[in-house]
């Protein structure tokens, strides 16, 4: 387990109290400090879910879980970044690499429409020869032949491509945005403190570059999610200083539309000696996410990592979303996490959490409302 910085050498009676008072801090509405989330870790797992679930209650009174129907497209798993927490990239010239042809990229998008599919999500490793021409092709013959929102390309992803173009940031976003890009997703922050980065993933953008590209896409008019990796031997003061400095962007930009936290997977990685965190953990980091981002209006539930079991009490937790089906997921499957959610599945998950399933776009715009 992840240890606390600070507040470690207090008394347990001094510490029960400051938890009690933190906890009446938040139940007031008043926004906690990094180290204040980080001592909520200490706090009874059904105090914290109560008042997780009262913010989630504040914000969505209607008591539905939304969901997506969407689609995962791994492109290329050729990364030049080779991160030591990832098992799904390969060197450029490996045994089994690939860059997924254009053709077969528009049959997995045929066959997410055919089932009433709206949200595609393309991404993949860092290519080391792809520049941005190859992206804007491919998101205007995905356009022209779908009716599909294009949320894709992590911030790494953008940054890439913005190296590998000789273009800014901002100049790659807008011509992104002109063939077709609609939305980023939060992937490569895992935890936005560079002491963490550093040490997993030196070769990736650093945490203010993270942010620069966030910046710039909301600045543009583009909205983003964002996301956190944990269980990468960070401290609790790690994660929340992760979640705060996610809550001072949105302050300034209003461009999250909701935050996902997962837990680090280690099977096949070079990271083996970490633990998957378990579920007591994984409960208290996503209710402390909710009642620290009290400016993002969505939580997601993580089936794809924490199962269908763990993702249904997450809903008690704070969590409002329940992500999607995610048909054909392969990172997290290359390091043995293989969980799969059909519709069905969805809808029994959240009905069984005495919720109502709702469908949605990837804009919060509810399609359809199930029967309870």
């Amino acid at each position: 387990m992840p240890g606390i910085k600070i507040y470690t050498v207090m008394k347990m009676k001094d510490k029960a109290k400051a938890i009690e008072e933190i906890l009446y801090t938040a139940g007031s509405g008043e926004r906690l400090d990094v180290y204040q989330g980080a001592l909520l870790f200490d706090a009874p797992l059904l105090y914290l879910g109560a008042l997780a679930d009262a913010v989630r209650q504040r914000l969505h009174p209607l008591n539905t879980v939304t969901f997506v129907k969407d689609r995962n497209i791994s492109y290329t798993n050729i990364c030049v970044c080779g991160c030591k927490f990832c098992a799904f990239f390969k060197a450029p010239g490996a045994n089994n690499s690939y860059l997924m042809p254009r053709e077969e990229i528009f049959k997995k998008i045929e066959e997410l429409v055919l089932i009433g599919g709206t949200q595609v999500m393309i991404q993949g490793g860092l290519h080391p020869d792809l520049t941005i021409e190859y992206f804007e092709e491919l998101f205007r013959e995905i356009k022209k032949r779908f009716p599909v929102y294009i949320h894709s390309l992590s911030a790494p992803e953008i940054d890439h491509i913005a190296g590998n173009s000789g273009l800014s940031i901002e100049e790659t976003l807008k011509r992104l945005a002109s063939a077709g890009l609609d939305s980023l997703p939060g992937g490569g922050a895992e935890i936005l403190v560079d002491e963490v980065k550093k040490r997993v993933s030196p070769k990736k953008l650093c945490a203010g570059k993270w942010f620069e590209v966030m910046e710039t896409a909301h600045r543009l008019g583009m909205k983003s999610t964002a996301t956190m990796v944990f269980g990468l031997g960070e401290s609790y003061e790690d994660r929340v200083r992760h979640m705060v400095l996610i809550r001072e962007l949105q302050d300034k930009s209003g461009g999250f539309r909701a935050f996902i936290p997962w837990s680090f997977s280690p099977g096949n990685t070079k990271l083996k000696e970490f633990e998957i965190p378990g579920g007591i953990d994984y409960l208290k980091t996503l209710a402390i996410s909710r009642i620290i981002l009290d400016n993002i209006s969505h939580i997601h539930s993580g089936w794809v990592t924490e199962g269908k079991k763990l993702a249904q009490v997450a809903l008690s937790f704070g969590a409002d979303d329940i992500g999607g089906i995610m048909m054909e997921e392969r990172v997290l499957k290359s390091t043995g996490i293989v969980y799969e959610m059909f519709e069905e599945d969805i809808l029994r998950l959240i009905k069984g959490a005495g919720r109502v399933p709702a469908l949605r776009d990837t804009e919060y715009n509810i399609l359809k409302v199930y029967d309870s």
